[in-house]
């Protein structure tokens, strides 16, 4: 390389430091960029045999200065350096780390959507004098160096959509899946198959794909991170982050601003530092399973190091999933624990794995995600409860397993074969009756009671309803003591009178008389009118949040959360029993932190699934408002999406039903996971469901949303929902559901 050339590099090194660090006063900074302009101007003046000598020094001190500025890195720096157009891309990584690949579903721009890449690749090993090919799926986003049809990592819908395809493509032909998460989050539109949607089915089957899953993180953004993140092993570039929201987004969220308003530097740097998103902190709390190191200040597509490190490890974290579920496997076993990551080619293992083996291979994932996290909640309830739950809960397996499974099957196995008998002997019996009864010459007509008449014929009224006793409605809202009245807001349109508070939240529920409008109303109002809350039992309700990552201020906001609702979280959990069957209910409380999901509500979500699969019961979430995943937990929360979610996949696996139910405001993680996985999605008419609410998607995307965008009404034109049930109606709709919708080993069934 010539001595001008030279000179560019560093110039471009330079203005990469400068890129990093956000153009703040550094003194070591500010000493590269003197010592650069020094040289520079004395270029024409020296030798080239000068000029060779002090560009080597120079460049001696940029490496120098660089390993100093390393250990300077803050968060936000980090953030910075995984966002870099230098960055390294997943076309870097299929090129230097894997021996050949076939990009598939695309070629650059001439794609469903460019920003998800998916590459069948195979990696060349030598085995003593044989050489042998091992196949993997490759699937991730891809940034590029700065191409702007890549959407900067944030996928579309359809892209997450491909990239379930291509696991599924994987797990036919029985290869491995390496994944690269290079996105700061999903692209938030509604269009079908919908972000939240798409984003719920990936997590959703990705719990049950049985080839090993291996992930590398860069940049990990909140639930486009989720949609391919559901791995094995999970693997960390040193400089990247992993959070539940970007460090911009949840300032403007503690900054409170709107109308697209800039948010102070100080401030995302300070989010990013509270939210501990760096691959230590994930590392500490157990959330991914190894750091791979990088050059200072981050790898570029030039740090042929750097690759020949992360291809050495993404063999061994391959390596170490089969070994954990294979049967022969006891040296190997040990050579991998021995070995150094720079040795991880040493040992060679096939990665296909026997039928029982990829069994295995799913529930360690489930066992694996099932103990995340389960230090960032509190527990209030005292060891002797704890251990009366536990030993509750295994009679309740054994119960199961005796009366429906063993003496059950018997029964239901006798009752069919009695069954089939009985319909043989029924067919014989008409026929032969048929031969021998001569015909009446006048014929004879089927008379029918009255009572039988009135019954077929009469309708039924809302009366009815399992929700209203003697005319009154077991829970009122407290709008109904207001003295005043309500305009509906469909009033110009459709005509509306305006309606007195006491008949409107009183004997209307809220409904309009007129045009149906729905009007907001209480959690209670339905626990109560609906889920025969007084009558069921609470349970796990000890289970308190918390601040697991010591984030600034939110202790006061949790106790005032507590003050204001009574509640330790957002959700209630409880047994209770409508229309004569016993069901699960899970309820998300919009007043506690708007509904939003943390470690604590994530551990009562699975303890009820896990609960009514035990005892064999209909499973019904209730969202009466939610805000996604509950940021001021940072990664703690964020990770409730792969665990609930599988989960609810064993539940409904088992032969459970999962109904869901939406109201209100629903929006972010949760609708993107384990409400959006639910085969049976319903909205009551005051809902509005999405992935990211009508500001984030103007800010993020710069187009305008119109106002009825995420109602119950388009969120069923897109799919996103089975139906649209009338808050009067429910406890109706759900016994009807109960006795009509899925779930094959339920008790009552």
């Amino acid at each position: 390389m010539n001595i001008d050339k030279r000179i560019d590099a560093l110039a471009e090194r330079l203005k990469y430091i400068k890129d990093i660090f956000g153009n703040l006063e550094n003194a070591n900074i500010n000493m590269l960029s003197s010592e650069l302009a020094e040289f520079s101007g004395l270029r024409g003046a020296i030798s080239d045999n000068d000029s060779l000598s002090r560009l080597a020094r120079l460049e001696d001190l940029f490496s120098f200065l660089e390993s100093k500025l390393e250990k300077e890195l803050t968060p936000m720096d980090r953030v910075r350096i995984v966002r870099h157009p230098q960055r390294i891309c997943l076309t870097d990584i299929l090129e230097n780390v894997y021996d050949n690949y076939t990009e598939l579903g695309g070629l650059g721009e001439f794609s469903i959507d460019p920003s998800m890449l998916i590459a069948q690749a195979y990696i060349t090993r030598r085995v003593g004098q044989k050489v042998v090919h091992q196949p993997v799926m490759v699937i991730g986003q891809e940034k590029g160096h700065g191409q702007e049809f890549r959407n900067g990592g944030s996928v579309k819908p359809w892209g997450n959509a491909k990239a379930l395809h291509y696991m599924k493509v994987a797990q036919a032909e029985g290869i491995p899946i390496h994944t690269y998460i290079f996105t700061p989050g999903s692209y938030p539109v509604e269009d079908y198959p919908g972000a939240a949607q798409q984003i719920a089915k990936n997590i959703y089957e990705m719990g049950r794909i049985d080839v090993p899953i291996i992930s590398i993180i860069s940049e990990g953004g909140s639930g486009g991170a989720e949609a391919i993140g559901f791995a094995d092993r999970r693997l960390m570039l040193s400089h990247g982050y992993y959070s539940v929201i970007s460090p911009e987004g949840a300032a403007a969220i503690e900054a409170n601003l709107r109308d697209g308003k800039r948010v102070d530097d100080s401030l995302i740097a300070n989010c990013a530092r509270k939210l501990c998103i760096t691959a230590e902190d994930n590392l500490r709390m157990g959330y991914i399973d190894r750091i791979i190191q990088e050059p200072h200040l981050g790898a570029k597509p030039a740090s042929y190091d750097f690759f020949r490190n992360l291809r050495s490890e993404v063999i061994r974290a391959t390596n170490e999933v089969c070994v954990s579920v294979k049967g022969l496997k006891l040296f190997r076993a040990m050579a991998l624990k021995q070995k150094g990551p720079e040795e991880g080619e040493d040992v060679f293992m096939r990665w296909a794995l026997s039928q029982r083996a990829r069994a295995r291979l799913v529930e360690k994932r489930y066992e694996k995600f099932r103990h995340l996290s389960t230090s960032a909640y509190m527990d209030q309830r005292s060891m002797f409860l704890r251990i009366g739950a536990a030993v509750q809960g295994m009679a309740w397996a054994t119960k199961s397993l005796f009366v429906y499974n063993l003496v059950g099957r018997s029964v239901r196995a006798a009752k069919l074969g009695m069954e089939e008998i009985q319909a043989e002997a029924h067919l014989v019996k008409e026929r032969t009756s048929k031969m021998l009864k001569a015909k009446s010459e006048n014929g004879s007509s089927v008379k029918i009671s009255d009572d039988v008449r009135d019954k077929l014929l009469c309708l039924s009224t809302s009366d009815q309803s399992p929700c209203f006793e003697e005319g009154r409605w077991k829970y009122s809202s407290p709008k109904c003591k207001e003295d005043r009245t309500f305009t509906c807001p469909n009033s110009a349109s459709e005509g509306c009178l305006d309606l007195w508070a006491p008949d409107l939240f009183g004997d209307f529920a809220g409904v309009c008389s007129n045009c149906g409008h729905h009007f907001p109303m209480e959690y209670q109002w339905y626990l109560y009118n609906v889920f025969n809350y007084a009558e069921g039992f609470e349970f796990n309700s000890g289970i308190e949040s918390a601040n697991p990552l010591n984030y600034e201020g939110f202790d006061l906001k949790l106790d005032e959360a507590r003050k204001k609702t009574g509640l330790r979280s957002s959700c209630i959990t409880f047994e209770t029993r409508m229309d004569g069957i016993n069901s699960v209910i899970i309820c998300l409380a919009a007043p506690f932190r708007g509904g939003s999901v943390g470690a604590a509500e994530g551990e009562k979500i699975i303890r009820a699934a896990e609960r009514a699969q035990r005892k064999q019961l209909p499973l019904i979430f209730y969202a009466h408002g939610t805000a996604g995943i509950r940021i001021q937990e940072g990664t703690n929360g964020v990770l409730q999406m792969p665990r609930c979610t599988m989960a609810l996949r064993r539940y409904v696996d088992a032969g459970g039903l999962y109904l869901v139910i939406y109201d209100t405001n629903s929006y972010g993680g949760s609708v993107a996971s384990f409400l959006g996985c639910s085969p049976y999605q319903f909205g009551v008419r005051s809902s509005r469901i999405g992935f990211a609410g009508p500001r984030v998607i103007t800010e993020t995307t710069g187009v305008p949303v119109p106002p009825d965008y995420h109602n119950a009404w388009n969120a069923l034109a897109r799919g996103h929902i089975q139906g649209i049930w009338d808050r009067r109606e429910m406890g109706r709709n759900i016994g009807q559901a109960l006795m009509t919708m899925g779930g094959r080993n339920l008790y009552y069934r």
